[in-house]
């Protein structure tokens, strides 16, 4: 029989109407915890993010918090199900988990959680109490997943060198790739690009912060590339009019335009075009390590990114693609021309990516690592 599994995301639920990385990945790793043979339930749609630092409002939360801990042992009960472990997905100072550790309290079962962050410079301030309540969810936990190393000095300085830390390499699920027929010549026709030029593809949401960012860094290595070669731009956003800023009012209109803005695609419209392209390309700005680079490597696409917090555990420098120094346009510019000028180190890098994203980034090889660490605990 299956070991039942509770399942929350505080940040954004699994069904979230909104799409991201972090919806993305809470849908995975609840893949992920089936694969492995575990009876997933999504236990909570309660999102705890508090984005300005409210203290009566965490004060509020932690006590809703201890209420639907009990509410839903005995929803659990009238249906005859029990956990044996409570995972969460994300937890940080703005979005803690204030259900789970109660419910693992109450029913004496293990906590774990996966993309766990910490810092001490938060225990003052306006988020005190949801920080504290982070730091209480990691001294219960007895697995903490990472899918980025940048947050394992925190953990540690937390709960010491013990902490019980796991690495868990960021993943996608490949049976749920769309396949695609690459016809680079329909698909030029269909979206006004030149099928004799090089394509160069980013795929990210346009929202304030980071990702502007990001597609400002872009536009300015744009400005500073040699080769002639399309940029396709995948996403939309409530910061799009600042994005289209960025690349000039000359790019918004016209067929030959060097930037082509796509809007935002399904899954079977954006494969073909990762499959035809030759570069994804992305500064990373802040990047926790960037889902899109991940599913742009399951289509054997080559990556050149900014090498910021995680994105080396997806992108492997000279191996799968190129990572260059953050936040510097020309050198963007620069890894750009060189690898647009070396077509058999681009197909080198595209049989790597194929074969990286196999080995160490399928739903699969998750599954490995969370059943091998899970069982102990379920089955004490």
């Amino acid at each position: 029989m299956s070991a039942p599994v509770a399942f929350y995301a505080p940040l954004k639920a699994p069904g979230h109407t909104n799409p991201s990385g972090d919806r993305l990945l809470a849908r995975l790793l609840m893949s992920a915890l089936q694969e492995a043979g575990f009876d997933v339930r999504l236990a909570s749609t309660l999102r705890s993010r508090d984005a300005n630092g409210d203290p009566e409002r965490q004060q509020r939360m932690a006590q809703l918090g201890e209420h639907l801990a009990a509410r839903l042992i005995r929803h659990w009960q009238q249906q005859q199900w029990r956990p044996r472990l409570w995972f969460t997905y994300h937890l940080y100072y703005k979005a803690p988990d204030w259900i789970g550790p109660a419910v693992c309290r109450q029913l004496g079962i293990p906590y774990v959680c996966a993309e766990a962050s910490w810092t001490a410079s938060r225990a003052q301030g306006r988020w005190a109490l949801s920080h504290q309540s982070v730091g209480d969810a990691l001294h219960l936990a007895q697995r903490i997943f990472t899918l980025n190393p940048t947050d394992i000095d925190g953990l540690q300085d937390c709960l010491g060198p013990n902490a019980p830390i796991v690495s868990l390499a960021p993943f996608i699920d490949l049976d749920a790739q769309p396949s695609a027929c690459i016809d680079k010549t329909a698909l030029a026709r269909r979206w006004q690009l030149d099928p004799n030029k090089p394509w160069l593809i980013s795929v990210a949401m346009m929202r304030p912060g980071d990702k502007l960012a990001s597609y400002r860094l872009l536009a300015a290595s744009l400005g500073q590339l040699h080769s002639d070669a399309q940029l396709l731009i995948v996403g939309d956003g409530s910061a799009r009019d600042e994005v289209l800023a960025a690349f000039g009012p000359q790019n918004t209109s016209g067929q030959q335009a060097r930037v082509r803005f796509l809007g935002r695609l399904l899954p079977a419209e954006l494969t073909p075009l990762l499959g035809a392209a030759d570069l994804m390309v992305w500064p990373a700005v802040n990047e926790a390590f960037g889902m899109a680079l991940l599913e742009a490597q399951a289509q054997g696409l080559p990556v050149i990114a900014g090498n910021e917090r995680g994105v080396a555990t997806v992108v492997h420098h000279n191996l799968t693609g190129q990572l260059v120094a953050p936040r510097d346009p020309g050198a963007l510019a620069r890894a750009l021309d060189q690898a647009l000028a070396q077509p058999e180190l681009r197909q080198q890098w595209r049989d790597a990516s194929l074969a990286s994203i196999r080995q160490r980034h399928s739903l699969e090889a998750a599954a490995a690592v969370l059943r091998t660490e899970l069982e102990a605990l379920v089955h004490v």
